[in-house]
């Protein structure tokens, strides 16, 4: 028999490095869900009483997240896993890769329900060509590509806790005026899950961080408020493209400076813009507090995601969730 000079080591969950990587899981495993637990189909009657400024705002929208979400599951979750600190951050990380595969899938059912063919193949050519959303996407994915394991982890957080809310609000603002329910449902689940990602990330992110010198510390969080604020640049006109016909982008641009807050915030650092909850429409807000609807009456799938704990990493966090 050949002689084998290095170990292959089995994971044992019964010895953990790092409790927050089982906390992680334990969580993200509670939570599980997908599309086709959601009856769509309930909402039609709401689809086609809006306008059609909304119908095509509501597809821009959706078409926006499924790029966001492909990036993510083809290349974001990829680049980080290389840099694992324990067998179970990369087991961790597996589940965050396949949910963000059924959060590009999900976009897709809602489109099959509320679309026609030829509107979906023009949602999907629109996406595919907007400047402003594919400048966010490569923006993310250069850094992906080739920045540093830690500037790798803070975009994976801007992409997950800041640049996707900017395609939410729409459809929690129809939740909170009584439209498209089960549409929102699906949100409401989705932004769950990025909440965890974009803490458990973070967290992950601010041990590295704690360990560099003070001197490559500053460096790398003026690197990251320069992002941030260049990304709100772009996000700004993206806002203005989606909204401006319906005269919601002021209220959408306060939303996503309160979630680049709660980036910065995952990754250890202090607010770049002056927006706290208060500011954001209570409407928004309130969808994204009210507990979910459970359509499956054998799990508990649907039971709820508060916006507000969306903190930096503490082990009191987790043991709030459980």
């Amino acid at each position: 028999m050949e002689e084998i000079n290095e170990k292959y080591i089995a994971i044992n969950w019964n010895e953990i490095e790092d409790m927050i990587d089982k906390l992680t899981w334990e969580k993200l495993t509670e939570q599980f869900w997908l599309d086709t637990r959601i009856p769509l189909s309930n909402d039609l009657d709401d689809w086609r009483m809006l306008t059609q400024k909304e119908r095509d705002m509501i597809g821009k929208v959706f078409g926006g997240l499924t790029l966001l979400d492909t990036l993510q599951s083809q290349d974001g979750v990829d680049v980080i896993r290389s840099d694992v600190r324990t067998q179970h951050e990369e087991a961790v990380l597996n589940n965050i890769q396949f949910m963000e595969s059924v959060h590009a899938k999900s976009y897709s059912s809602i489109f099959s329900t509320l679309n026609t063919k030829s509107e979906i193949e023009e949602i999907f050519a629109w996406t595919n060509a907007n400047p402003r959303l594919q400048w966010k996407a490569n923006r993310i994915n250069e850094i992906y590509q080739n920045g540093t394991a830690l500037q790798k982890k803070a975009a994976s957080v801007m992409l997950e806790t800041f640049l996707f809310y900017s395609g939410f609000f729409a459809p929690l603002w129809y939740l909170g005026n009584n439209k498209l329910a089960n549409v929102a449902e699906i949100i409401k689940l989705i932004i769950r899950d990025e909440s965890v990602h974009g803490t458990y990330i973070g967290y992950k992110f601010q041990i590295g961080y704690n360990q560099l010198p003070s001197e490559e510390q500053e460096v790398l969080k003026n690197w990251i408020f320069q992002n941030i604020y260049e990304l709100y640049t772009n996000e700004s006109k993206y806002v203005e493209e989606l909204y401006d016909g319906l005269g919601w982008s002021e209220k959408v641009k306060v939303f996503i400076r309160y979630n680049a807050n709660k980036a910065l915030q995952n990754l250890g650092f202090d607010p770049l813009f002056p927006e706290t909850a208060a500011d954001v429409d209570p409407i928004v807000m309130n969808g994204i507090s009210t507990g979910t609807s459970n359509h499956d009456f054998f799990s508990q799938v649907g039971n709820g995601y508060l916006l507000g704990s969306v903190e930096a990493m503490s082990d009191e966090d987790y043991i709030k969730w459980q």
